[in-house]
């Protein structure tokens, strides 16, 4: 018998080795035999449907790249389904896979048990079988790790949510408590509570907008009249008193009003800083220029020392690389968890701008960003797009 017909007249057989097999996986000793058996019938079903149309060599190139016919399709769904039913029941990624194997296994060890006598017919139904269950297994596996990501990336965002309001009690907490008696110990320890919280509140931001555009939401932006050079000198100032022992430099040029969200703007000028004064040479300035160029400004940092390496520029705005050496590492700024570049990269996004790093022993490393003056229909095009479409 070909093996098509053998899968579509021993469907139950090959089930309940199929149940068997789950029910000894950790998650499966508690289901039920329906969960157990789960799409499983679906999926054979459009395997051995799938085997019985002849395919042309053109037909099985494509097939090879996911461009299947209407059985392929029925099989691409019945795998999805199945995967995201084995997340929500607590299977793992090998479990899922050992799965596959075991239905693999069962249907060779049955159809050669009824059908020990070989033909020439036997080794196109075997390839034409194994093409289609790793076609399954490839949409599972897809189909898990997405369902996995995008659980994390809502556990993330409702963490940070949770995490914030706690924090923020704690820190206006602090502010209302006044030392008493000049007393050394608790201005110092006030003074810790206040820049650790600090520390605390830009890791939960991060996190949140990480989360938020892993999820396809898009950056909100609150547009309004902005003096940008008056918002450069305040973050300067905020850096050079937090940093006390760096040389900071602001160097505005032109027309620096414009229309933006100057929280946004905040955030993108603190993270540049920031990761300047992190990587740079500890004895080297770190300066931030703010130009007007027509109907754009161009924001860009500068720091002296070791440039970022070659091999490390194509990523350098992926969220959760970080280019380091053992000396930033040591002086890593509390509450980096290496999003900075890769918020700052979607903040412009969203605001129809670009970001481009330019990095050299000779000249230092200088990161620029040109943003539009007016926030308009290029920005809220770039916002629509999904996290995946940025450059």
């Amino acid at each position: 018998m070909r093996l098509a017909k053998f899968i579509l007249a021993n469907i139950e057989p090959i089930l309940a080795e199929w149940e068997a097999f789950a029910v000894t996986l950790a998650p499966g000793a508690q289901m039920t035999k329906l969960s157990l058996r789960d799409h499983a019938q679906a999926i054979l079903l459009a395997t051995a449907r799938d085997m019985q149309i002849d395919q042309s060599l053109a037909q099985q190139a494509a097939k090879s790249k996911g461009d299947g016919d209407a059985e392929s399709d029925r099989l691409d769904i019945a795998s999805v389904q199945h995967a995201e039913e084995r997340v929500s029941s607590g299977f793992d990624i090998i479990e899922l896979v050992s799965e596959y194997r075991a239905l693999r296994a069962s249907v060779m060890r049955l159809w050669h048990k009824s059908h020990p006598q070989s033909n020439i017919d036997d080794i196109d139904d075997i390839t034409r079988f194994n093409e289609s269950i790793d076609q399954s297994l490839a949409e599972a596996v897809e189909s898990y790790t997405e369902r996995v990501n995008r659980s994390r990336q809502l556990f993330l965002a409702i963490l940070g949510h949770d995490l914030r309001n706690p924090l923020t009690a704690i820190r206006m907490s602090a502010q209302l408590v006044t030392p008493t008696n000049g007393d050394l110990q608790s201005i110092e320890a006030l003074s810790m509570i206040d820049t650790e919280s600090k520390a605390m509140a830009k890791l939960i931001g991060d996190m949140i907008d990480f989360a938020s555009t892993l999820l396809g939401s898009v950056m909100p932006l609150n547009c309004e009249p902005v003096d940008l050079q008056m918002l450069c000198r305040e973050v300067v100032d905020e850096f050079s008193a937090s940093h006390p022992q760096r040389t900071l430099h602001f160097n505005p040029r032109g027309d620096l009003t414009g229309n933006w969200d100057a929280a946004r703007i905040r955030q993108i000028i603190s993270n540049l800083l920031g990761n300047a004064l992190q990587h740079g040479s500890p004895n080297g300035p770190v300066e931030l220029s703010a130009a007007s160029e027509e109907s754009t400004v161009v924001l860009s940092v500068h720091n002296e020392g070791a440039p970022i390496s070659p091999e490390a520029l194509p990523t350098i705005f992926d969220p959760l690389v970080r280019y380091a050496t053992v000396e930033t590492v040591l002086q890593r700024a509390p509450g980096s968890i290496g999003l900075g570049l890769y918020i700052v990269r979607e903040i412009v996004n969203v605001m129809g701008g670009t970001i481009t790093v330019v990095s050299t022993a000779q000249q230092g490393t200088t990161f620029t960003v040109r943003i539009p003056r007016q926030i308009g229909v290029k920005a809220t095009s770039a916002a629509m797009r999904k996290p995946q479409d940025n450059p």
